[in-house]
């Protein structure tokens, strides 16, 4: 008796050959094998797969596409931490802009930060008609009835706010010394004085040099003392100055200066005459810087034709 094929190549001939005519016992030998294939493809010699967890292959799914999401909503803009400042005061608005407000004149008064102060805090090129916008809506909330304010709103505010309030500092009085002096500073360019003023006869000192030994024009010397001059002081009080940096039309001025804010300790009244005078505001002009290309500021060369 033939062997029964028991492999795939085997059992493919088998069949090929049992389609051409066979004898009996070539019938019989196909019946067992067909028999025996069918116990090698039951169920039984296979393992069923295990059971599909939709769950985990979700996850997988998700943590195979997942993206990092941004922090902050505007974290593609070029001013990210502007935008979010802005969307925070923004909510705020929204949330307690119905709160009752006070008159603009009652106010406290606060000082903001600039355009140049927020874009160094926050380190973006900010613009400023955004930052416009921005103070505005600063303000509004700035109006809300301080009994009222919430701590969101405060705490918004704060990072808006200078760290020194110049509406709140006091100006420090000027008294006199154990001798009877007053001191004044005084600033014109870049020239600096010193007075020290005392009760006298008139005479005036500037670098240890009477006036008119230290400026040689009259125009500086009558600029120096104007402040004695322009309120009938000439004759009372006796002057002691230190003059430094610049030349003598910037030291003049700075002395001018120095000198009214001295006379302001011993006689506060003169205040409204030294201003009508000039002499109490400092004078904030400079020299206008050389350009490129030009003789000056602002005198280009000689345009010749030929």
């Amino acid at each position: 008796m033939a062997s029964i094929p028991t492999t795939r190549r085997g059992l493919a001939a088998a069949m090929r050959g049992a389609a051409r005519p066979r004898s009996l016992e070539q019938q019989f030998q196909a019946m067992r094998l067909s028999a025996k294939c069918s116990r090698c493809l039951s169920t039984e010699s296979f393992q069923a797969a295990p059971e599909i967890d939709s769950e985990k292959i979700q996850g997988m799914i998700q943590a195979r596409h997942a993206r990092p999401v941004p922090v902050s909503p505007s974290y593609f803009s070029r001013t990210s931490r502007f935008n979010d400042s802005y969307l925070a005061l923004d909510k705020l608005l929204r949330i307690y802009g119905n709160l009752p407000i006070i008159p603009p004149n009652a106010v406290e008064r606060v000082s903001w930060k600039t355009l140049d102060d927020f874009r160094h805090a926050v380190g973006e090129q900010v613009r400023a008609t955004d930052y416009v916008k921005c103070l505005a809506i600063v303000k509004r909330l700035h109006q809300i009835h301080p009994k009222l304010k919430p701590a969101p709103v405060i705490q918004a505010l704060n990072d808006f706010k200078r760290s020194v309030q110049a509406f709140k500092n006091e100006t420090v009085k000027q008294q006199l010394d154990k001798y009877g002096r007053s001191l004044g500073n005084g600033r014109r360019k870049s020239s600096s004085a010193r007075a020290w003023l005392v009760e006298g006869n008139g005479e005036v000192l500037v670098n240890g040099k009477t006036l008119a030994d230290y400026f040689g024009r009259v125009h500086d010397r009558e600029t120096a003392v104007w402040a004695l001059h322009a309120t009938g002081r000439m004759d009372k009080y006796n002057v002691w100055a230190r003059v430094e940096g610049g030349g003598t039309t910037g030291q003049a001025e700075a002395l001018t200066l120095a000198i009214s804010r001295a006379l302001m300790v011993h006689e506060p009244a003169l205040k409204p005459a030294l201003r009508r005078a000039g002499c109490v505001t400092r004078d904030p002009r400079r020299v206008e810087r050389k350009k490129h290309g030009r003789v000056k500021a602002r005198k280009r060369p000689a345009w010749v034709k030929r």
